[in-house]
Order: structure tokens, then C-alpha cells, then sequence
């Protein structure tokens, strides 16, 4: 290692974190991660709802170096993950290098290096940033007139507010992706009534949320072995990289069979017919994200639980009034809205090589080669930028592999003659043109209204298979990339 490179890290969620335990790891100990919030963890501090769990597999939502043989249950909740990962971050000393409360506000490359502010004024420079700042945590709320009129308690799933009491209430519920669907699924038998406000029918995968027996955590700890079968368990890896596949072609036999899958879970589980065609999706399995859940259909079937889907007309002093004239009486209104996938690290202001702003670059739509490099932003890399893969796999998984990508331009400024690296405009246009060409035929694009799309309706995230991504993080091709 020949120079001391300064690595500023936005962002203490799991990319960040990963970030951090990697450039220790590799002997590089002059970084610091700058931290919005006053505690790490990312969507895992951000999310604290009724029934919160991942849909991955607990044991393959962890770092490939660091299994964890205590999960209490197939797929873990949010608190346990936050623990991991606080737990995590403690033990390989990443927590030394979090500054917290340090909204990054700026960053502009200027003399071959990129000058950092943040809100409360700290001022920093480094040779290399990781924007790791995640994309679900600018939550997105509903354009629904009279929505600040409403009496009750009024709150984003991402803004939890646990003062409000829920037992005996009338709650209503307005959004139906995994955090709706998980929601009413835990309150269901709480609530004194249960309104699901559903606006679109959602492809709904069953499964199972078994508990880990004690023996069978004593036998993780006692077995690396299993425990590492258990992270990279083909039962599930190899269905994720198949369904990976099988998105990217709308016509697939697998996506075929996914739809039949799920449309027996429907019809096995709802016994009313009217509910169950109220339930019944009018798009592709894929179109939205899958939504895995174990319980939802016999929650929505419980005494207590209602579906509406008349449209909101607006919201009211006492609750939420729908199309057909029903004012529907609310103690309780959550919104399960999810999030604004494509600011990223925006709104701070990124200022590349000759004074360019990201802004204006991603005027269009936000974009990267291979989602980690923009030309004219030298040794600027994102984790899980733009055009990252997403869907029902692990992001872990994601992040390892850009990582592993980085490190190639870490230990080419470190010990070699480059000072800079990006990628050139000819790589990401080719990119681009290949990306959107991918992009309109896979099952995103194939007409229903999902938080992939960008504002022309191209479908913003990796369009080809997870085997064709894991390939080309393994190594940079340098001839895509300006080096001075």
C-alpha cells in the first residue's frame, strides 16, 4: 500500500457497514461514515411496524463472512436485523469510524479531491467517497385530498408512531406491497375493525415463518458447515437466480408457472368468492414485487378485517370516504406508501470534475455504469446506485459483489499510478442503450404501475439475470473507465 487514500462512506445502513468492515479488513483504517441519523442501521431503524420482517431468508440476509446461527425464525424480523447489524458493526470496530447526526450536504471534486460538508457544518476531505444511502428512505405519501384534515393518528409505516395505541381501534390501512400486506396481517386480531384500503390486487407467494427450535441453533453454532449451508441453502439461491431469469423475459414458462403458484395459494386460501376475485391481481406475477407472506389472506378473512376497493375519494376529520359514498369511520390511518426508490443520495448536491452537478445529469433519469461509477465524478462509487439489481434476493449479496467490484479501483489508486477513476461517456451510453433496451422486455414493463419505472416508464433496475451481474462484478473492464 503506497498512499494513505481518505475515505469519506455516506450512509451507516448495511451497505455502509459492509463498507467499512471491508476497507479494515483490507488494512485501510482513514475513513470515517457519515451518518444522517442518530443510530445505524438504514431501512432497519427507519422501519419499526407491526409484523416487520425481511422476505428473504433470515440466514441469507447476512454477510457472507459473518452467518448468524441465533435467528429465532426463517425470516427475521426488523429488530433482530437491526441487531445484527449494530451487533456486527460492533464487533469488526466499524462504530469508531460513524460520525452520527452528520447529514451529508454536499460533495464537490475539486483538485483531485472531493470536498465534504455536511448540515451542521462539518467540513472534510477525501480521495475516495462510497455513496452507500441506500434507496428506501425517502418515504412517499399519498396525494389524497384532505389528508391533513384527518383527526386520529395519522402516520407513514416509516414514521411508526408506537404512542398510539392499537388494541380495540379502527384502523385503516392504505397501501398494499409487503409492508401493507404485513401490517394487516399483525393487526388484525388487534384491531377493533381492520380497513385495507387496496388500490391494485397483489401477486401473494405463501410460505412459512417456522421458529428455529433451540436444538436446531445449538447445531448452527456447533456446525460451520450447516450454518454456511444454511446461507447459501440452494433451496433458496438457485429458485432466486432462476426467478431472476425468468423476470427478464415476460413470456418466460417460469413467470407461467409463478402466476399458476400463486393463484392456487389464492384460491386455496380465501374461501369467499367475491373477496377472492376483490383479491385477484390484473397484472403479471413480477409486475410489482412478489409479496411473500404466510398469513395475510387468512388475516383479511379475519372477523374484524374488511377490503375496500372503491377508490379514496378524500379524507375526512373522522376517517377515509371512498367512491361509492361510504365514509369509512378511523381512529387509526397508516400509510403503507413505500418509498421514492430514485433519489438516492439526493437531495445533497454532488458536484463532479468541471464543476458538473448530478442533478443535472440525472435530469433524466438517475443512471451509472454497472450502477457504480458516473463519468466526470472520479473515485465517486455507489452501492446499490441506480440500475442495481432488485427483487426477491438478497441486497446483501448485491453490495458484496459491488464491493468486491471497488476494490479493484481501491488498490489501483493505492499502489499504482491512477489518482482518478470513472467511467467514460461511451461506456454508460452504451450501457444505457443496452439497459433500456433490456428493460422493456422484462415483466416490469409489461403495464402495470410499479416503483421500478422512471418517469418515462422504463423500468429503472438491472434488466438481465443475476448470473450475467454476479460475472460482471467480478472484475472491472478498464477500458470502460477513464484513468488519470
Amino acid at each position: 500500500m503506497n498512499r494513505d487514500i481518505r475515505f469519506v462512506i455516506i450512509g451507516a445502513g448495511m451497505a455502509g457497514i459492509l463498507a467499512g468492515i471491508r476497507l479494515l479488513d483490507a488494512g485501510y483504517a482513514n475513513f470515517v461514515i457519515y451518518e444522517k441519523a442518530t443510530s445505524l442501521g438504514g431501512t432497519w431503524r427507519e422501519n419499526t411496524y407491526p409484523g416487520l420482517t425481511c422476505d428473504v431468508p433470515a440466514h441469507a440476509y447476512t454477510y457472507s463472512f459473518e452467518p448468524n446461527p441465533d435467528w429465532t425464525s426463517e425470516m427475521a424480523s426488523g429488530p433482530e436485523i437491526r441487531d445484527y447489524f449494530e451487533r456486527t458493526a460492533r464487533k469488526y470496530g466499524v462504530y469508531d469510524h460513524i460520525a452520527f447526526d452528520e447529514d451529508v450536504i454536499a460533495c464537490r471534486y475539486d483538485d483531485a479531491q472531493w470536498q465534504i460538508e455536511t448540515a451542521r457544518g462539518t467540513r472534510d476531505t477525501a480521495d475516495m467517497v462510497i455513496a452507500a444511502t441506500g434507496i428506501l428512505h425517502h418515504p412517499v405519501y399519498p396525494d389524497i385530498d384532505g389528508l391533513d384534515t384527518f383527526a386520529g393518528a395519522r402516520f407513514h409505516s416509516a414514521r411508526w408512531d408506537h404512542s398510539i395505541p392499537l388494541d380495540g381501534q379502527r384502523i385503516g390501512v392504505i397501501g398494499t406491497g409487503s409492508t401493507g400486506v404485513q401490517i394487516v396481517a399483525a393487526l388484525a386480531s388487534r384491531a377493533g375493525k381492520l380497513i385495507h384500503f387496496q388500490r391494485s390486487a397483489q401477486w401473494i407467494f405463501p410460505g412459512t415463518n417456522e421458529p428455529y427450535t433451540e436444538e436446531q441453533k445449538a447445531a448452527f453454532r456447533s456446525d460451520p458447515a450447516l450454518l454456511k449451508h444454511m446461507q447459501n441453502d440452494p433451496a433458496y439461491v438457485d429458485v432466486a437466480w432462476a426467478w431472476s431469469e425468468a423476470v427478464t423475459d415476460a413470456n418466460s414458462a417460469a413467470l407461467a408457472e409463478t402466476e399458476a403458484y400463486a393463484l392456487a395459494n389464492l384460491e386455496n386460501s380465501v374461501t369467499d368468492p367475491a373477496l377472492r376475485e376483490a383479491l385477484r391481481p390484473d397484472h403479471r406475477a413480477g409486475c410489482k414485487r412478489l409479496v411473500r407472506s404466510p398469513d395475510y389472506y387468512q388475516a383479511i378473512q379475519h372477523p374484524n378485517a374488511q377490503l375496500v376497493t372503491d377508490a379514496i375519494v378524500r379524507v375526512e376529520p373522522e376517517g377515509v370516504r371512498t367512491a361509492d359514498g361510504v365514509l369509512h369511520e378511523l381512529d387509526v390511518l397508516v400509510l403503507a406508501t413505500g418509498f421514492n426508490a430514485h433519489q438516492f443520495m439526493r437531495p445533497m448536491n454532488v458536484t463532479g470534475r468541471g464543476g458538473i452537478a448530478l442533478n443535472d445529469v440525472w435530469e433524466k433519469r438517475p443512471t451509472a455504469y454497472l450502477s457504480i461509477s458516473v463519468p466526470e465524478f472520479p473515485n465517486f462509487y455507489m452501492l446499490n446506485g441506480p440500475t442495481s439489481p432488485v427483487g426477491n434476493f438478497s441486497l446483501i449479496d448485491v453490495v458484496e459483489r459491488q464491493w468486491t467490484y471497488i476494490e479493484h479501483f481501491i488498490a489501483l489508486i493505492a499502489e499504482g499510478p491512477a489518482r482518478a477513476i470513472s467511467a467514460t461517456p461511451d461506456a454508460l451510453a452504451a450501457y444505457e442503450r443496452d439497459r433500456i433496451a433490456a428493460a422493456r422486455g422484462t415483466i416490469w414493463a409489461s403495464g402495470c404501475n410499479n416503483w421500478y419505472l422512471d418517469s418515462e416508464g422504463v423500468p429503472a433496475t438491472w434488466p438481465w439475470s443475476y448470473r450475467r451481474f454476479a460475472d460482471e462484478m467480478a472484475a472491472p473492464k478498464m477500458d470502460a473507465y477513464e484513468v488519470a
